[in-house]
């Protein structure tokens, strides 16, 4: 039936879960804690700074400005759609702790994107 639809069911491995993954996130599937706490404070921050630790390896070894720069910022796309999903589920659940929580997504891509 059409109202059983779902784009991902066909889709096998790890293409499916990486769907399903970055679907959930978008959708508000995901608790608002487990989205902001882990996925972005803590997974997306670690992936950050290992990106920006490669960045400085490959300037200290004089590789092109353009790949360091490169490898840098690698991690601004994956983390402006974690802060527009925060922001989508905070919206959806209301109250302050949300509110505080959009402030704090917000302020936290500032600080990835500049350091």
């Amino acid at each position: 039936m059409i109202d059983d639809f779902d784009p991902a069911a066909g889709v096998s491995g790890k293409t499916g879960r990486k769907a399903g993954f970055f679907r959930s996130r978008w959708c508000g599937e995901v608790s608002l804690d487990q989205l902001f706490w882990r996925d972005m404070v803590f997974v997306a921050t670690a992936i950050s700074i290992a990106s920006s630790i490669t960045a400085l390896i490959l300037l200290i070894l004089k590789m092109p400005l353009a790949l360091v720069l490169a490898i840098h910022f690698a991690p601004v796309p994956y983390n402006i759609f974690l802060t527009c999903a925060v922001w989508r589920t905070a919206e959806k659940a209301g109250g302050a702790k949300a509110s505080m929580m959009m402030l704090g997504s917000a302020l936290w891509l500032i600080a990835t994107v500049v350091a």
